[in-house]
């Protein structure tokens, strides 16, 4: 009798509970209804308007003529970027109270929603930790430390008064040369899909009115990521079958888990913008996936339509096109031609009511959710969640996973690393002296290149290594440019090399970000290259560092070189990492999340469809990396032979360390279609998971597949599982089975 009565109030709860949120939904619902009968066409089209804030702020003022303009006497509905630099908290605070002050002064009283791209940390926050970039913590294989650093900085951006992030980037990495390639989760459909579910439930969690929360913002949509020229902004090409089975994935999951808005691809596929795709943003992303999110451009890319891409006579055909196509919100962002376009088209009936008020229902929605009707203004209470001690620390072990070490040769019988404490040590190259190299794009500025932004505390390479070993072990010669390294520089090389045990190489690229990093050759800078051919003829051995956000092809030299350590953009604790895994504090585990190339004209992905293995040849495949210990796997089991209808497969293999370190191994699991009715990919990615294990110990690793594991996007462009043979493979180790639909 106790036991059912315990069950009827747990159900009367949890009928209590539903009710309540259908009453909260319903009354956020009524009080957007009775906001959008009261506003006027031009408040309405006021709130689809984001301008940048540099429209209003100069040189560390306010302009108060202008605020009040674009609060009060023509309302704007959202206001992005900062004025070049970093802000304290309190700066960032004031800024935004002000702003709030003069919205609420208006005759709506609508607040404004304020924009950032806090794309690895609280980008524009000074003194905030920033984490690696997407790709670095993509090879980290740890999907909770992804979601940890979403957390934190969503903590961190709202602290500094801020609720709108615009981050994650959803786009697949298959195009290296790309400027934007860092802020992926790399080449691998199920990497990017769930590492960019995880960095959205981070952002967001359970409730986005928490001081703990900010509204994401997955982007770009879609098939930004692969332009075929490899430049920033340019076309992409995709064929509807891969839209599907590459593209589509990671934005589909996006939405299941909650984004509240999305950012549209500043490019073109197949010949058309995307912001004028009605197909893929209302038809697609809207009806079909039920996104109830706020839609927002890029940078001036409705300008783009007829300044660009030439499909609009001028801006007001091009605003037309855009909000008819489910354009909510401009990014337009330096003036007002937006606004008063899209004013003239709806009293001409160009653009109905309906589709304005869809677009302001959305807008108002995201700025109840988060909060900012109940209260607009910085929350004090949140400051307490910046600058928290264990917020470096999580920097550093996600920094730490990250580190993919791809080559370690033997010296008398001992791989190279990690190194001596007491070794003599060379440190050349001309990342070793640069926080930019190590943090890449949005690193306090747009490009990330102006160090003297970044805190006091953030360390190079080289200081890391000197607070290692002690700067009487450490000598260094760094050039201070990438694309130049001078004749005293290489003679000075020679030099110093004489009298140290081991020369650490620090090569890459510098900081850039969007269409100022494109580049027409992956091959690595001309004059790096001979720098590292100069370490070569020294006969000393050689460690080389890469701090890159794109893969930069080193075959003329790599095999000169003993070992090969790829840091990405590590960030805040990226130096201290690096040192940690070069003399044995750590012992690396990243794996790559890309296929890194060895020549310029062979930017295959791991899974492309071809004929034979040999039309695939990287320097290293997707998923290497190398440890300090070894591990052995063996005893590769299925449940069964023959996996049938929607039966799941338990799937098992045995990994022992056999080495001298403890460590972490990441795990991925491939699966490969014999055959199939369109060509089948060598093989694809469906699971993944990390262990830790003692040295001596060993540990029996499961997963679990089902058919849609084995699924594919056919040429009807059905998603199907076809009867066949099956290959699973894991560490190397390979075992087929039968897949028979019942």
């Amino acid at each position: 009798m106790f036991k059912k009565k315990v069950v009827v109030i747990v159900f009367l709860v949890i009928l209590a509970s539903c009710q309540s949120d259908k009453e909260n939904k319903t009354s956020k619902n009524d009080k957007i209804e009775v906001l959008i009968k009261k506003m006027t066409l031009e408040e309405k089209v006021g709130q689809m308007t984001q301008l940048t804030l540099k429209k209003f702020y100069k040189k560390g003022e306010l302009n108060k003529d202008l605020l009040i303009k674009y609060t009060q006497t023509t309302p704007i509905g959202s206001v992005l970027n900062t004025p070049g630099s970093p802000l304290s908290i309190s700066e960032w605070h004031e800024l935004i109270s002000e702003i709030q002050d003069n919205c609420l002064a208006s005759r709506m009283k609508i607040p404004m929603l304020y924009g950032i791209d806090a794309i690895h940390g609280a980008t524009y926050t000074k003194d905030a930790v920033l984490f690696p970039h997407n790709i670095g913590l993509a090879a980290t294989r740890n999907l909770e430390l992804v979601k940890k650093t979403a957390e934190i900085t969503a903590k961190e951006v709202r602290a500094s008064g801020i609720r709108w992030n615009f981050d994650p980037v959803l786009g697949v990495g298959r195009q290296p040369l790309w400027s934007r390639f860092e802020e992926t989760f790399g080449e691998d459909v199920l990497l990017v899909t769930e590492f960019g579910s995880g960095a959205i439930k981070g952002y967001e969690g359970d409730d986005l009115k928490s001081i703990n929360n900010v509204s994401s913002c997955m982007k770009h949509f879609i098939g930004y990521s692969v332009p075929q020229s490899g430049k920033d902004r340019t076309p992409a090409y995709i064929t509807e079958q891969q839209l599907e089975e590459v593209f589509m994935p990671s934005f589909k999951k996006a939405v299941a888990s909650g984004a509240s808005t999305v950012m549209i691809n500043s490019g073109s596929l197949n010949g058309i913008p995307v912001h004028i795709n009605k197909e893929l943003i209302t038809d697609l992303l809207k009806n079909k996936w039920g996104f109830k999110g706020l839609v927002v451009t890029d940078w001036e890319d409705i300008l783009y339509l007829y300044e660009e891409h030439h499909v609009a006579k001028d801006n007001k055909e091009a605003v037309k096109m855009a909000v008819n196509a489910g354009i909510d919100m401009s990014m337009v962002p330096m003036n007002m031609t937006f606004y008063d376009d899209l004013i003239a088209l709806v009293n001409q009936g160009e653009v109905s009511m309906e589709r304005i008020d869809d677009a302001v229902r959305r807008i108002l929605k995201v700025k109840m959710d988060l909060g900012l009707f109940d209260n607009p203004y910085p929350e004090k209470e949140a400051i307490k969640n910046f600058g928290k001690k264990e917020y470096k620390e999580i920097a550093l072990q996600a920094a730490r996973e990250s580190m993919t070490l791809l080559k370690n040769d033997s010296l008398q019988n001992k791989a190279v690393l990690p190194l001596k404490k007491n070794s003599k040590v060379l440190i050349s190259g001309p990342a070793s002296n640069s926080l930019a190299s190590l943090h890449g794009s949005w690193s306090y500025s747009w490009q990330g290149d102006k160090e003297a932004l970044f805190p006091e505390s953030t360390l190079t390479i080289k200081e890391a290594i000197q607070n290692k070993i002690g700067a009487s072990n450490v000598s260094c010669i760094s050039s201070s440019k990438f694309e130049k390294v001078t004749k005293k520089e290489l003679k000075l090389l020679r030099q110093k090399a004489k009298n140290v045990d081991f020369i650490v190489l620090c090569l890459g690229e510098n900081s850039y970000a969007e269409t100022p990093g494109n580049i027409d050759d992956l091959t690595l800078s001309r004059d790096q290259i001979e720098l590292a051919k100069v370490a070569i003829e020294t006969n000393k051995p050689i460690v080389l560092v890469l701090t890159e956000g794109r893969p930069r092809i080193i075959s003329e030299i790599v095999s000169g070189i003993d070992a090969v350590l790829l840091a990405y953009r590590p960030s805040s604790q990226g130096a201290n990492a690096i040192a940690d895994v070069l003399f044995g504090d750590y012992n690396p585990n990243g794996v790559l999340p890309f296929s890194y190339p060895k020549h310029t004209g062979s930017l295959l992905t791991y899974d492309a469809p071809i004929r034979n293995k040999e039309t695939f040849n990287p320097q290293w495949e997707f998923g290497y990396g190398l440890s300090y210990t070894n591990f052995k796997s063996s005893n590769l089991k299925l449940s069964t032979k023959a996996l049938k209808g929607d039966e799941k497969l338990k799937v098992t293999i045995e990994v022992m360390n056999e080495g001298d370190f403890d460590g972490e191994l990441a795990i991925d699991l491939f699966v490969r279609d014999k055959v199939a009715s369109v060509i089948p990919a060598m093989k694809k990615l469906k699971k993944f998971k990390k262990v830790f294990l003692k040295k001596g110990a060993m540990k029996v690793v499961a997963f679990e597949l089902t058919k849609s594991d084995l699924s594919f996007v056919n040429s009807n462009l059905k998603r199907v599982t076809e009867n066949g043979s099956f290959e699973i493979e894991i560490l190397g180790e390979k075992v087929s089975f039968e897949y028979l639909n019942n």
